[in-house]
């Protein structure tokens, strides 16, 4: 069991600003170690512990007309400790469901296909690569390339068919280096 004493020098003592009323300051003073070493203990992080009750300490502050009426104001501090304490440890839980479910699955690299494919496209002149990237991989119509690019419709066709053969000659090529043929 934890005892003021345990928490010892690690909590230090905070004298209270000069503008603060003598009454909340010798509240303060008689109860901050007090509550630190109870959050201490509910918490298991005593720099936890210590922001806290400075936070409740803070709260009461704004609030000491009122809740110097109460019959134990280191009760309502304590009770504004402990929910500012499970108000964390909720957003903590939520962010790490929420890093959970956002994880990006890793996916395997390209396949030599893909990566002979690509060095292929990337070959073609512009007119070209642009056609065929639009129709095989945008899924485009060879009208709504032709709008798109401002050409007739035979010209993208020329484009398309100039663009699969020199693609065509390409990879025939990277095959056979590849094989070793």
């Amino acid at each position: 069991m934890l005892r003021n004493d345990d928490v010892g020098a690690a909590v230090r003592e905070v004298a209270a600003p000069p503008h603060v009323d003598a009454a909340f300051a010798e509240f303060y003073a008689a109860s901050f170690q007090n509550v630190t070493t109870q959050l201490y203990a509910y918490t298991g992080d005593l720099d936890l512990a210590h922001d806290l009750a400075q936070e409740a300490f803070c709260r009461a502050l704004a609030r000491w007309s009122r809740v110097s009426g109460y019959n134990d104001p280191a009760a309502w501090v304590r009770r504004v400790a402990f929910n500012l304490a499970n108000s964390r440890w909720r957003r903590l839980k939520t962010a790490a469901a929420y890093l959970r479910r956002q994880r990006v699955e890793h996916v395997g690299g390209p396949s030599p296909d893909r990566v002979t494919a690509v060095a292929a496209i990337a070959l073609l002149p512009e007119t070209q690569r642009r056609a065929v990237v639009l129709h095989y991989l945008a899924d485009l119509s060879i009208a709504d390339i032709a709008a798109q690019e401002g050409v007739a419709v035979g010209t993208v066709k020329s484009w398309l068919h100039r663009g699969r053969a020199a693609l065509a000659a390409h990879i025939g090529v990277e095959g056979r280096e590849a094989t070793g043929d």
